[in-house]
């Protein structure tokens, strides 16, 4: 898959009593392909999750446009772009996203369970093996820690052997193995041809990316690759 954005802009109209519009992100260019490890690093507040979101689908851009493979995202229907993010798009938010009554293993299978895909409880154990979740499998995700929250996000975004992985700041609150190891996932499914974009301060991370890009002044700026 090829992602391409084309001017990307991202403004906010100040709160209750302010005036005019808060600029995120100007006129931003990028092209992401399968196969390769992006990394995006830059000061809090620059923007990166901005257009993490935008890329993924999440958040319409106030100008400019993102396609997928020539497709434009934004102009399809609310029930065509959930389709297109559920089969094509893995994502690990800067926030917990887990469902807190739901099981370890349910919460995995998510994805699956609203995709048109079957159901693959084969890989979503597979996946809570590796990430060592296998002693959690059965246990509600409202008794996790911030760790265990954060490899259950890494095997949702997973378990559909997505086109694209879109990964906001997932070595938060794990220590420096489990850090490792989950940046180390995330370019196996780089090498097995899904383009993955990560949002991260961890050095090692950048050192292995194919690409680094660093936010500043609600721009990117290339570094390597």
């Amino acid at each position: 898959m090829i992602i391409t954005a084309k001017g990307i802009s991202k403004s906010y109209k100040r709160g209750k009593g302010g005036k005019g519009f808060v600029q995120v992100l100007s006129d931003t260019d990028l092209s992401i392909e399968g196969g390769k490890v992006y990394v995006i690093y830059g000061r809090s507040g620059s923007g990166k999750s901005t257009l993490v979101n935008i890329l993924a689908g999440i958040l319409s851009p106030s100008s400019g446009s993102v396609s997928y493979d020539g497709r434009d995202i934004y102009s399809l229907s609310d029930r065509e772009l959930s389709a297109l993010r559920c089969l094509s798009v893995g994502a690990i938010p800067q926030m917990h996203s887990a469902v807190g009554t739901l099981t370890v293993r349910e919460n995995i299978l998510l994805p699956s369970a609203v995709s048109e895909k079957p159901v693959d409880i084969a890989r979503a154990d597979e996946l809570i093996d590796l990430l060592g979740l296998t002693e959690l499998a059965d246990v509600r995700a409202n008794v996790l820690s911030g760790g265990e929250l954060r490899r259950l996000s890494l095997a949702r975004a997973l378990v559909n052997s997505p086109s694209v992985i879109f990964a906001d700041e997932p070595t938060n609150d794990l220590d420096d193995e489990c850090a490792k190891l989950v940046v180390q996932k995330l370019h196996a499914s780089a090498q097995a041809g899904a383009a993955v974009v990560i949002v991260t301060h961890e050095l090692f991370a950048r050192s292995d990316a194919d690409v680094v890009l660093c936010m500043q002044n609600s721009s990117l700026v290339r570094e390597k690759g």
